[in-house]
């Protein structure tokens, strides 16, 4: 799961099952194709080579379809967290990053950002149990190291800017 500070999550269950169904769909579908054969019914057309390839191309195609679950990826280091759902991406550092969150009953774990908005991790799916624990208890993990490091940079600037001002007032001239 995780490598020198890295955590790289992808759902386990949903890619097995995509990759049987997609196989299934064109399987099915090349079936269907090799039965298209004579006429219409009681018009004057009839099946052509070209339609079975037409239907072995919608299954190709409802199968890529299926295969768009298995692009499903979570990955985080020290800087932030890069998130891909089904479509679109999400590419955040950990100061955006209010909490990580798996509420009871949900399907996949959220980030809970700053700004209130929520952002799904779908490859963190409940389906996979113990791996998805894992992977949030990662990611928390990771979200304080961010937040500790964050507030020691803090603390050093407000500490040296405290002093700043100590000694430009003891260096100051006073006012009579």
């Amino acid at each position: 799961m995780s490598s020198s500070g890295v955590v790289r999550l992808r759902p386990q269950r949903a890619r097995v099952v995509a990759w049987v169904l997609a196989v299934a769909i064109v399987a099915v579908f090349a079936v269907v194709a090799t039965g298209l054969r004579g006429s219409t019914g009681e018009g004057y057309g009839s099946f052509q080579r070209g339609d079975q390839a037409a239907m072995i191309g919608l299954g190709v195609l409802f199968a890529l379809g299926v295969l768009l679950f298995t692009r499903l990826r979570v990955e985080a280091d020290e800087k932030g967290i890069r998130v891909r759902n089904l479509v679109g991406g999400y590419d955040l550092p950990w100061d955006a990053v209010r909490a990580v969150r798996f509420n009871r009953g949900t399907p996949w774990a959220t980030l809970e950002l700053r700004d209130e908005d929520l952002v799904p991790m779908m490859a963190l799916q409940a389906a996979d149990k113990q791996y998805a624990v894992e992977g949030v208890r990662a990611l928390r993990a990771l979200l304080e190291t961010a937040r500790s490091e964050t507030a020691g940079d803090e603390s050093a600037q407000s500490e040296s800017a405290r002093r700043e001002v100590v000694q430009s007032e003891a260096t100051a001239p006073e006012k009579s």
